[in-house]
């Protein structure tokens, strides 16, 4: 077991301390000051003390890092150090402040390096390119949220969103800063339950936006803007947005990773995991995953390099039996409601089915029916709607098409909701009020007049359809700028 020691944290040791945290072994720190290393999982112990003091040193070290910001404090406690343990690595900053100098610290420790080089070289293992400056920038601003961090997920939050939300809060411990994985909504579809509650994820509800008040960052994932699919105030500040869906707006954030030349945003957090150095535990590994093969459709659909890499990092740690068990869970009386009215109510023209099924309790539903009938013998496209709360949801499925579904709903549906979404998956959210006088309209009534104007639109568009593109990975995804289909 490598047993290693911290010798003062200046800000840029806080982010090393965070990535050295990972790697197993025994981790203890000497400070002076109040640092946010206090909780960080992996380090075993902080001293409050001078790093210079030998009495603050425990008995064996076979690494030491120097990593405060004042030039001759830590060619002291480097010196200090090599006296108490000649036999160990030392690796030392040669600080911002101070008149002490490299060649005097370059007789004392085996590796002198300024604050960066040590985060991106030596630590991060990357010397150059952009993934390295992404690593470094997210890091920076997570250290400097002075509190805890509220990593939100699109409301009713698919496995890709979890997924995201949990490593991404892992992340921000390693530095050292509290964090919760939020949604607003529910988590309804039978699948994502059981990822829950197999891998007993431990997920808050948020309910309402004044939740958010509690928390003193807020990062997003697997979507871009606040009040934009989840239940956040529109003009909420945003510390941090990763997500693989392209915008439709700008977007605003302190740090903003947004490609959508990936199939998901569970792509992203394993690449961060991977240049971090970390290696991901059973839940994390297993979640992402998931997300990835959820997105993906087992990797046949929008499929690129990246997503492969990700599952051959997340492999070796995921539980199997897990994965197993999720993806055959018991299907709830609601989803097989929807189910048979789906069935009962289709209309089929040419290749094209499209259904009604009502009022609804549970909208992943819809995705799950859609699912089902594309399986149908001489159906290529199929879309499924049901009303809950005041809006309309729709959910569409195509394969074996030349046509771009998400472009036929938003041509369709555009005008009067929010629609879209990729060529083979999309979705649409409209308000029910939107569609005429339906107040006094009883249930039955309701989902007619539902029925007739959604199919009535997008048959029309049917007649002359937009062509779904071929799938180039260095372009953008033609994706809402929230998964509306998921």
């Amino acid at each position: 077991m490598v047993r290693r020691l911290v010798l003062g944290c200046g800000r840029a040791g806080e982010t090393v301390v965070g990535v050295v945290s990972t790697w197993g072994g025994t981790l203890r720190a000497v400070v002076s000051e109040a640092s946010r290393l206090e909780g960080l999982d992996g380090v075993s112990e902080v001293i409050h003390g001078e790093p210079t003091d030998p009495e603050t040193y425990p008995d064996a070290a076979d690494v030491v890092l120097v990593l405060g910001e004042d030039a001759d404090r830590n060619l002291a406690a480097a010196r200090q150090a090599r006296e108490s343990f000649p036999e160990a690595l030392i690796i030392a900053c040669d600080g911002r402040r101070g008149s002490g100098g490299r060649p005097a610290l370059a007789d004392v420790a085996d590796h002198v390096v300024d604050p960066q080089e040590l985060v991106v070289e030596h630590l991060l293992g990357a010397a150059t390119g952009e993934g390295a400056e992404r690593v470094c920038r997210l890091l920076s601003v997570l250290r400097d949220v002075d509190g805890r961090l509220a990593v939100v997920m699109h409301d009713n939050p698919d496995p890709d969103a979890i997924a995201s939300a949990i490593a991404l809060a892992h992340v921000a411990r390693t530095v050292g800063v509290d964090a919760d994985a939020c949604y607003f909504g529910d988590i309804s579809h039978q699948e994502n339950r059981a990822l829950v509650n197999l891998l007993d994820l431990d997920l808050r509800n948020l309910e309402s936006p004044d939740r958010i008040a509690e928390y003193a960052g807020v990062a997003l994932v697997d979507h871009s803007r606040p009040g934009v699919n989840d239940g956040l105030d529109p003009s909420a500040e945003v510390d941090v947005v990763i997500d693989h869906h392209p915008p439709r707006a700008p977007v605003e954030a302190r740090y903003v990773d947004l490609r959508s030349d990936v199939g998901a945003t569970s792509t992203l957090l394993a690449e961060y995991l991977d240049r971090l150095g970390m290696t991901p535990d059973r839940v994390v590994a297993t979640a992402l995953l998931y997300g990835i093969r959820i997105d993906t459709r087992d990797f046949t659909r929008e499929t690129v390099d990246s997503d492969f890499e990700a599952a051959a990092f997340l492999l070796p740690h995921t539980d199997e039996s897990v994965l197993d068990r999720v993806e055959e869970p018991s299907m709830s009386p609601d989803v097989l409601a929807t189910l048979s009215a789906a069935i009962r109510n289709r209309r089929v023209r040419g290749d094209v089915l499209t259904t009604g099924v009502g009022q609804i309790r549970d909208r992943d539903a819809l995705a799950q029916a859609a699912d089902r009938l594309l399986d149908m013998e001489g159906v290529s496209i199929v879309v499924v709607h049901g009303f809950m709360n005041g809006t309309v949801y729709i959910s569409g499925r195509a394969r074996g098409t030349d046509v771009d579904l998400g472009e036929v709903l938003r041509d369709a549906l555009g005008s009067i909701g929010s629609a879209g979404g990729h060529a083979d998956m999309a979705g649409a959210q409209i308000p029910l009020g939107i569609l005429g006088a339906v107040e006094e309209a009883s249930t039955e009534s309701l989902a007619s007049i539902v029925d007739d104007v959604i199919a009535g639109r997008l048959f029309e568009v049917l007649e002359n359809p937009p062509s779904a593109p071929r799938r180039d990975p260095a372009a953008a995804d033609i994706a809402l700028e929230f998964p509306l289909d998921e």
